[in-house]
């Protein structure tokens, strides 16, 4: 029973640390960093450089007329921005949709090659020296160009993450649950930021020097992770606009959103394999450390010693452990059975937060290891897999 105490107890660890403990350790480091670098930044001069935003977008006519606009309604100078949107694969009316608007240059293609193959022929014509991502199916701020091109007066900074932005009209269940993901998730990346480099941007908004883009396999799933990751392994770090955000609207579903998790676990598995020079603490120690607690462990041995936790802790209360064990196997079981009734709910569209954030957090592990068969498999396409989104 030794071997399984030592496996609960470090199970036990692995979750905490990687969804709390690496957060407080993070804004114990900053503090410190704070603390020690005293340095007031001296006010910037306006900084507008010549920029290109690249909108992929797959069958979106029915939001592609608002993208169009409010691309249009950002604040920059119009001399000095380009605006590229890409469509290739696109059945519906979206290419014609983009073509009635003589500011924007549309690239189509009837052949379907995935997101990967389509952003790297947009980058093919991309001649300024900064390059912004963003998904058609998302709404920018009004400076967010401005708030992204200022950070590269700073010659360290070789990309830029936006915010991404969850918004609906419904006060609880996914729309709730998924963005309080992604306040915690922004917090994290602030940190992240302000320690050294955000770890991967989120395709929804990100920027790069053009200089630094090298082509993505068109086998890659997550390309804007790829893409922001490999400019770390070029020595420059990745810098956080929080008031740079794309708006968008949860997954219409639970349906969809597991399909999305499924989608990105099997990408983060390929990108672990892809990245492996990044799991080197003597080459990248900064970024190693923060890669490896904010994102491989959270795809790999967190939901491992999720299942270990229950299991080990089943094995200690039938051979006695002590009344700490059946405390603890209560909560978990009170935890798995609140989850069992978020599932419950959501499948008949009732969605209370007490029970669904439980449920979140236990389908997005179940969904770890359904990305990892995925990505055993090779059966997950690299190809778009547009989700459907509430409407507000």
């Amino acid at each position: 029973m030794r071997i399984t105490y030592i496996i609960f107890i470090i199970s036990l660890f692995i979750l905490f640390y990687n969804y709390i403990g690496y957060g407080l350790l993070l804004w114990v480091i900053v503090r410190i960093k704070r603390m020690l670098v005293r340095t007031a930044p001296a006010p910037a001069p306006p900084y507008e450089p010549d920029v290109t935003l690249v909108v992929a977008a797959y069958n979106e006519e029915g939001i592609i007329t608002a993208k169009i606009e409010n691309t249009l309604a950002l604040d920059y100078p119009a001399h000095k921005r380009h605006l590229l949107f890409i469509t290739d694969g696109s059945t519906d009316a979206t290419p014609q949709i983009i073509s009635r608007y003589p500011e924007l240059q549309l690239l189509h293609t009837d052949k379907r090659g995935g997101k990967t193959a389509a952003l790297n022929r947009a980058m093919e014509q991309v001649q300024t020296p900064y390059v912004i991502f963003c998904d058609a199916n998302t709404l920018l701020n009004k400076d967010a160009i401005r708030n992204i091109v200022k950070h590269y007066a700073d010659e360290t900074v070789g990309g830029v993450a936006g915010e991404k932005k969850v918004i609906s009209d419904d006060s609880s269940g996914a729309a709730a649950t998924e963005g309080i993901y992604w306040k915690y998730e922004s917090y994290l990346k602030k940190l992240d930021a302000e320690l050294y480099s955000v770890v991967g941007a989120a395709g929804e908004l990100f920027s790069i020097r053009t200089a630094l883009f090298q082509p993505v396999e068109e086998e890659v799933i997550l390309d804007d992770f790829v893409i922001s990751l490999r400019i770390n392994l070029k020595g420059y770090r990745i810098a956080y606009a929080p008031d740079a955000y794309a708006m968008e609207t949860p997954s219409d579903n639970i349906a969809e959103e597991h399909k999305r998790k499924i989608r990105i676990s099997a990408g983060g598995f390929q990108s672990i394999v892809m990245l492996r020079a990044l799991l080197n603490f003597f080459r990248f120690p900064v970024v190693s450390f923060q890669y490896i607690s904010h994102r491989v462990l959270r795809w790999t041995l967190s939901p491992l010693s999720l299942l270990l936790l229950l299991v080990t802790n089943i094995m200690l209360v039938i051979y006695p452990g002590g009344w700490l064990f059946y405390a603890f196997l209560l909560i978990q079981v009170m935890g798995y059975a609140a989850a069992f009734i978020g599932y419950s709910l959501a499948e008949r569209n009732i969605k209370i937060s007490i029970f669904y954030i439980p449920f979140y957090f236990l389908f997005m592990n179940i969904a770890v290891y359904q990305g990892f068969y995925r990505y055993l498999t090779n059966t997950q396409s690299a190809a778009w897999e547009k989700a459907k989104r509430s409407k507000i």
